[in-house]
């Protein structure tokens, strides 16, 4: 009789303590535009915490922007069709990939002044940094491979054959690097160190993955689709864990390790906004109207707040999205 009655004692704290849990809030908006001037296209947007600069790609150059105040401190020139921003802070140093003229602008992160260009492979696009390897990869999307520079050098350390048109990547840490294949769906992962690419992994029931973002505590993939839904994706296996509903035009994934909210931006003009329930279980909490062509999108850990680029009506602007 004792034992039944802790046992229910024990159920009534559990049960008490789940209700007690705070359910996954939304109430995320556009609360701020932050107007910038000139013209131009815009992909990719950073976030550098430590130093809370905001880094936009923004045609020929990159807009340097006070995180916390929105105010331009700067902007690095002649990035010619900027698409990324990679920032690797122990050696003091930024990584800007061109895809116009086939480089990689390396410029020091307290003056923004240019250090040196390195040559790439065709039309590199999404650029990221490895912090365990020490090296940035800049992926190629007219050649179908990934330049890898070692950051402390700046010189190149070698290129990843990929076989097939590379998009956005996240690095786990740990030695690896992984990428999506929009054209093939499929996800490649990239051992970091010998630069060979170890696996590749059909992202089914998801089609053209265009985004990604990692968890690496619970190595989880979130894998922003083109056919409107967020795959989750085991990291050391490939196994599609589950897909939820995302909005149309999918181009930018970010997770709050610690919200534990996911966020996709969508180019129809939204964010789709998901909670991890746990490392296999998700739902949907909101969609955030934000403005049509805001598919970009960089997260500041720290505030939790989102930040994308778009125009309207002519101009130029980043919008602020948060609580």
């Amino acid at each position: 009789m004792l034992n039944r009655t802790l046992c229910l004692a024990a159920a009534l704290v559990m049960s008490c303590a789940l209700l007690a849990a705070p359910a996954p809030s939304g109430g995320y908006s556009v609360t701020k535009k932050i107007p910038i001037p000139g013209q131009g296209s815009w992909d990719y947007l950073a976030v550098d915490e430590t130093a809370r600069r905001l880094y936009v790609s923004h045609g020929t150059q990159v807009e340097v922007l006070d995180v916390d105040s929105g105010t331009i401190v700067g902007n690095i020139p002649n990035t010619m069709g900027v698409h990324g921003i990679a920032i690797a802070a122990e050696f003091g140093r930024g990584f800007v990939s061109n895809g116009q003229s086939s480089t990689v602008t390396i410029f020091d992160l307290k003056t923004l002044k240019p250090i040196s260009d390195v040559p790439t492979g065709k039309k590199p696009d999404a650029i990221i940094y490895d912090p365990a390897t020490q090296r940035v990869f800049a992926f190629n999307g007219g050649s179908d491979s990934a330049t890898v520079i070692d950051a402390a050098t700046g010189k190149v350390a070698g290129t990843v054959e990929l076989k097939g048109g590379p998009e956005f990547a996240a690095a786990d840490g740990k030695g690896f690097v992984y990428d999506n294949l929009e054209d093939e769906s499929l996800v490649l992962k990239i051992d970091a160190n010998k630069l060979s690419v170890e696996q590749r992994w059909p992202t089914a029931p998801c089609a053209s993955p265009s985004s990604m973002a990692i968890d690496r505590a619970n190595r989880r993939l979130f894998l922003g689709c083109r056919s409107k839904v967020m795959a989750v994706m085991n990291a050391d296996t490939g196994q599609v864990i589950t897909t939820l509903p995302i909005g149309d035009h999918v181009d930018a994934t970010a997770f709050d390790t610690e919200t534990k909210l996911i966020f996709n931006s969508n180019g129809e003009g939204t964010v789709t906004v998901i909670h991890q329930d746990g490392p296999d279980k998700y739902s949907v909490v909101e969609t955030v109207k934000t403005l049509p062509r805001a598919k970009t999108m960089a997260l500041d850990p720290k505030t939790h707040q989102l930040f994308l680029s778009t125009a309207e009506a002519g101009q130029f602007e980043v919008l602020v999205v948060g609580k």
